[in-house]
């Protein structure tokens, strides 16, 4: 069996057994001898060699592969793991088999260092970059120059002008026009509620009710009546055209 570390990056699969792969049997499609994953010194071949009950497997001390998660029809998760007693295991490794092939799920370990050397790799990229943009001169120091930066602007800019001066196609406009339609059926304008005619009368009658009181009040005091109008919509209205009083001849005694 090889090392764990160059399992790493290595897959096996037999294309005889996925077809009819599942929970019954796929700890014996994992033993096969053509897998690099599996060691044959463990308790799980004793067993197997030996025609012993499966079951005797927690009894005995050793490696041993235990399928500890089962998501059919196409994951399955075995355990590398050192029995030391009944309840006292140590885990060493977790395989997976996905739609038939089997895999090493790398440690903790493994993922970080991965993890760090791409950052590591991603910053050094990013570093080198910088510096060929970056220029010196005695008289002037340090600057900036990025030649491909703004030619590309250029580019973009000449073809955002070119967008802008082609003008619109026939497709285009009756596409709008299909959206308009669309949006209007869907949300047609709200119109302006206009007053029920039985209201209407129902003003104007409190607004002739209203005058007529003016005038019996305007009768008591002795004053002159008020003129008042009623417009269109029922609203009282002052009379703003009365002439105004006549003037009285002076007498010469």
């Amino acid at each position: 069996m090889a090392t764990y570390e160059s399992c790493l990056q290595q897959t096996w699969h037999d294309p005889a057994w996925i077809p009819s792969l599942n929970h019954s049997n796929v700890m014996e499609y994992f033993s096969e001898r053509s897998n690099p994953f599996y060691n044959r010194t463990c308790n799980n071949e004793i067993i197997k060699m030996q025609r012993l009950n499966p079951e005797q497997l927690p009894n005995m001390t050793g490696l041993e592969y235990v399928l500890i998660h089962i998501q059919e029809p196409i994951l399955y998760i075995i355990r590398l793991q050192i029995r030391h007693s009944v309840n006292h295991v140590m885990p060493m490794a977790h395989y997976y088999i996905v739609a038939g092939t089997v895999y090493q799920a790398p440690d903790l370990s493994s993922v970080i260092n991965s993890r760090m050397l791409n950052t590591v790799h991603s910053l050094e990229s990013a570093f080198e970059e910088a510096q060929s943009f970056s220029r010196y001169h005695p008289s002037k120091g340090y600057w900036w120059e990025f030649k491909d930066q703004a030619q590309t602007e250029k580019l973009m800019n000449k073809e955002k002008k070119k967008r802008k001066e082609e003008p619109t196609s026939l497709f285009q406009k009756q596409r709008v026009d299909l959206l308009l339609v669309d949006f209007a059926q869907k949300f047609p304008p709200k119109q302006p509620s206009l007053p029920c005619p039985e209201r209407k009368e129902e003003l104007i009658k409190s607004e002739i009710k209203s005058v007529k009181t003016d005038l019996k009040q305007d009768t008591k005091t002795d004053k002159p009546p008020t003129e008042r109008l009623i417009n269109s919509q029922g609203q009282q209205v002052r009379n703003s055209s009365k002439p105004p009083p006549e003037k009285k001849p002076k007498l010469i005694r």
